[in-house]
């Protein structure tokens, strides 16, 4: 039996100005920083222990596997097999410039999104291959694994067998938590952000007061 739970990296500059991204090795920015350090403090608090850690061998995911190392106590071992999708041409341009340099990618991603291969990059279908491949490797136990938005979404939708676009919808938060039982495939949680809530921040004395 395995459990994996699937981590996204941290916020970078470009997640915020919602670039492609795919293999360019983009840093955290200050926030995705400060979630990975969050999710950190939320792992040291709780008692659950995990036989390995694994991250994306790209910068934004090693960078927010690296404060999660020290409070396990364990090593990070990278892997190319979990890196984003390989987004091709796309990479650095906004969804607008996408639209107006690749109208006919985007048409045939519309009418087929799972199978669509990014110009010059891969499909959904060759990432899902990619991650079924680490899989494969990984042994039993509890592992954390450190990578991207579009792994997660693919790890979601060959556990649940998604039909269509299903598995789009999904919203990932950085550094959510998305944990899925292997082999049953059961999904015991997906995008749980709980320790970036600041519900109570704005909370004065005044207010607790009453």
């Amino acid at each position: 039996m395995k459990e994996i739970w699937y981590v996204r990296h941290g916020e970078t500059e470009w997640n915020a100005q919602r670039r492609f991204q795919g293999h360019l090795d983009v840093p955290l920015s200050p926030v995705g920083i400060g979630q990975a350090f969050r999710l950190a403090e939320r792992l040291s608090r709780s008692r659950i222990s995990f036989d390995r850690l694994y991250a994306s061998d790209l910068r934004r995911a090693r960078q927010t596997a690296e404060p999660l190392a020290q409070v396990l106590g364990l090593p990070i071992a990278t892997t190319p097999l979990l890196r984003e999708i390989h987004v091709g041409e796309l990479a650095g341009l906004t969804r607008a410039e996408a639209e107006a340099r690749f109208p006919s990618f985007l048409a045939e991603a519309a009418e087929d999104p799972w199978n669509a291969r990014r110009p010059g990059g891969e499909s959904m279908a060759d990432l899902a291959r990619r991650l079924q491949a680490f899989l494969e490797e990984v042994p039993p136990g509890r592992h954390l694994v450190v990578t991207h938005g579009g792994v997660i979404r693919a790890a979601l939708k060959l556990a649940l067998d998604l039909a269509g676009d299903t598995w789009r919808r999904f919203h990932i938060q950085n550094t959510s938590i998305t944990r899925i039982l292997y082999p049953e495939n059961a999904v015991l949680t997906v995008a749980d952000a709980a320790h970036l809530e600041v519900w109570a921040d704005w909370l004065s004395d005044e207010d607790l007061k009453g």
